[in-house]
């Protein structure tokens, strides 16, 4: 979260590790995803599973301007979007490509981080 506000949680990190996390996180989520489409007719609902990575993803992109527009409840109900399509993307590839359902997981873990951010955000502004 690279923006001016004159509130900031005391837990979120400086903006300097924001983006060597985000790097990491984004190769790792496009790692899965090529993991997930090599072997997309071996896996149960790959069909489902795709869409929601593509959906969550489409909502990752479009976060950051509506947080940065101080809309934080609607930026959180988009990460709570994120979590639950994440979490069930994870689990439906799981089965047939373990690896690539490993790889979600710290970028679950970032987003849930990050909604707890918001959140504090959120309340604050309230």
């Amino acid at each position: 979260m690279t923006f001016d506000s004159k509130y900031e949680p005391f837990f979120q990190p400086p903006g300097w590790i924001v983006g060597p996390v985000w790097a990491v996180l984004y190769t790792c989520i496009a790692i899965s995803f090529f993991m997930v489409l090599s072997r997309r007719t071996e896996i149960n609902y790959s069909n489902i599973a795709i869409a929601l990575f593509l959906t969550q993803l489409a909502v990752n992109l479009a976060w950051p301007s509506v947080f940065n527009d101080s809309k934080y409840f609607q930026s959180l109900l988009m990460i709570g979007v994120m979590i639950v399509f994440s979490t069930i993307y994870a689990y439906l590839i799981y089965d047939t490509e373990p690896n690539a359902s490993y790889l979600i997981w710290p970028y679950i873990a970032w987003v849930t981080f990050a909604g707890i951010i918001n959140a504090a955000y959120y309340l604050e502004a309230s």
